[in-house]
């Protein structure tokens, strides 16, 4: 496989998404078609040569040409996220390479119901398959079951009504961990084998599954899956670290 090279990306907008989280619009000089679920690597340098490198996934459909939205969560001790957060301004140049990634990723042309499991920041590369599905005009039943600790941590809340009230065949399923929003008449849990259960009821056939957070969060909610009878090649995953799930 051909190396992908580092190339330097502008800066063109900054979002904040929630008080920890941003998503960060990067126009790119060698932009390239993408699938969701793939990611870009992120590369600093410091004047002393000291370099630290992280990957994040890609939050927009391949169908918005030219830029890349990346959304970073900030974390404690995070060198990257810290310098994003706290430093970076509209118009800066970061080093980035991608699209990488050729497993944890949705083809259009696929015709299986999805099932869309989100623990926290987890949900960035779901959000691009959901945008990338709406872009698209595609119709098959699909599901978000998106597990938060508080409204404050939603991430693209606003986004994922409008494009629920758009589109019958898309549900997003809210589960807040810790707290709820007043007259809240939803979960309030974290992802059991009852939930999975109900959520599962809603199709007519088994669904192609994305699961994607922290580690025990995916792992959980997998074995969850395997165990209510969703065959192990029906569900792919993808872990963050441990602050990447809801705790």
């Amino acid at each position: 496989m051909p190396s992908i090279s580092w190339q330097l990306a502008t800066v063109q907008a900054i979002r904040e998404e929630n008080p920890t989280v941003k998503t960060y619009t990067l126009a790119l000089p060698h932009w390239a078609p993408f699938l969701p679920g793939q990611h870009y690597d992120l590369r600093l340098t410091a004047p002393d040569g000291y370099q630290a490198q992280r990957s994040y996934s890609i939050a927009s459909s391949s169908t918005q040409t030219g830029t890349i939205n990346l959304t970073i969560e900030q974390l404690e001790d995070g060198e990257i996220s810290s310098f994003m957060h706290e430093v970076v301004v509209v118009g800066d140049q970061l080093e980035v390479r991608g699209p990488i990634g050729g497993y944890f990723v949705w083809q259009p042309e696929l015709t299986q119901p999805l099932l869309l499991i989100a623990g926290g920041s987890g949900v960035v590369p779901l959000m691009a398959m959901i945008r990338h599905r709406a872009a698209l005009g595609i119709t098959i039943p699909t599901t978000l079951l998106f597990s938060i600790r508080s409204p404050q941590q939603v991430i693209y809340g606003e986004e994922l009504a409008f494009l629920q009230q758009q589109d019958e065949g898309l549900q997003v399923v809210l589960t807040y961990t810790r707290s709820t929003p007043e007259n809240w008449t939803g979960y309030r849990q974290r992802i059991d084998q009852s939930m999975l259960q109900e959520i599962l009821h809603t199709y007519q056939e088994v669904p192609l599954t994305y699961i994607c957070g922290s580690t025990t969060f995916v792992e959980n909610a997998a074995s969850m899956l395997v165990a209510l009878g969703v065959p192990a090649s029906s569900i792919l995953t993808e872990r963050f670290g441990p602050t990447g799930g809801n705790s």
